[in-house]
């Protein structure tokens, strides 16, 4: 029961970011589109109805299928996208100079130059004509108050747990060497975009950096092409994860409040109905990313990763054939510790930064 509670969190904290990304990206791609003024009260140039009409459309009749397997040539079409987002990245880091010498010329402009009080620079225009070099100098450790997110969202990242049982249920002779071999490869892919887009994303703007990568590019150029093709590509990615990761929290549910019952449609639709409901009140109501992903890799990431992997094998492996004062038993209990103490670091560090007033500043990751 616990584990699925918290299979449940962890799944229901990924879609709620894939659709915040939806609600904070469309809009713009739309006003680039149609060149639309941005201060307009246009309905289609609103995140909220967007994120509604994307998942009634799109979502919905993806997560209606019965078979996870049919989704797994729109993920490959989504990781593609993410390939693209990548190459973007790079392409953009040796394209764009530092220090950020022409913006365009609104407010924005002077808010990625970030700091003004702290550093020196002189702005005409709207246009920033002197910059510190030191803000072009990559620095290994930063620390301030965004920094109790990071270790949270590393976390969020590469929690695939959830999505073990059902991909392995797919796999055509499913064994434990095939799966362990799709887990490694998988994780090894993950880890390096994540790693390439980080690095290039934060030797590109260095300090100025804001929590959403594709924003701060927005503000050099909103209308840039590459980036309007790589804003598309990312909605689309993260468009066709969600009916992914929705599959793993229906197996759940069911199994938690429906045990011992069959397949039925009616319930397999009333779910994700009601899951896609809650989660776009979450994202419409929401006030930034950075806090859903915050609060659900402090709680049930570590739940996943070091928890109820050490307390299961614990209680699954017999006494008889290794006692408590084993060494694999205490290492998992130390693992278990270790997860305990992980979240309520992180958890800590999260309501401080909140009760600092704090984690709504854009900038300093």
């Amino acid at each position: 029961m616990a584990a699925g509670i918290a299979i449940t969190l962890q799944n229901i904290g990924a879609m709620s970011s894939y659709l915040y990304i939806v609600k904070s990206e469309l809009p713009l791609v739309i006003q680039a589109f149609l060149k639309a003024d941005p201060n307009s009260d246009l309905w289609y140039l609103n995140g909220n109805y967007l994120v509604i009409m994307v998942s009634a459309s799109v979502i919905l009749p993806l997560a209606l299928m019965k078979q996870l397997g049919y989704l797994g040539y729109t993920s490959g079409f989504s990781l593609s996208c993410m390939v693209f987002f990548l190459t973007a990245v790079i392409f953009k880091k040796f394209q764009i100079p530092c220090p950020f010498e022409e913006f365009t010329a609104n407010s924005t402009a002077a808010h990625l130059s970030l700091n003004a009080s702290a550093h020196s620079h002189n702005y005409d225009n709207g246009l920033v004509h002197e910059a510190d070099d030191s803000h072009c100098s990559p620095r290994m450790f930063t620390m301030n108050s965004q920094t109790a997110y990071t270790i949270p969202i590393l976390a969020f990242a590469f929690v695939c747990h959830p999505e073990v049982l059902p991909i392995y249920t797919e796999l055509r002779n499913p064994s434990k060497k095939k799966m362990q071999q799709v887990s490694n490869i998988s994780i090894l892919v993950m880890y390096t975009m994540y790693f390439l887009a980080a690095l290039f994303g934060y030797l590109t703007f260095y300090d100025n950096v804001e929590p959403e990568l594709l924003h701060t590019y927005s503000r050099i150029d909103p209308y840039d092409t590459l980036i309007l093709c790589v804003r598309v590509a990312v909605l689309t990615a993260v468009t066709l994860t969600v009916p992914i990761v929705l599959f793993p929290v229906r197996r759940a549910i069911q199994h938690m409040l429906f045990p011992n019952k069959t397949f039925n449609w009616l319930r397999h639709i009333a779910i994700a109905l009601v899951l896609l409901t809650l989660i776009n009140l979450l994202v419409i109501f929401a006030p930034n990313i950075l806090g859903i992903f915050g609060i659900i890799g402090a709680t049930s990431a570590p739940c996943l990763i070091f928890i109820f992997p050490a307390v299961f094998y614990i209680r699954i492996v017999p006494k008889d054939e290794e006692p408590m004062n084993s060494t694999p038993k205490i290492l998992a209990a130390c693992f278990a510790a270790l997860g305990v103490s992980f979240m309520v670091m992180s958890l800590s560090f999260i309501v401080i930064d909140w009760t600092m007033g704090s984690s709504h500043a854009a900038g300093g990751h």
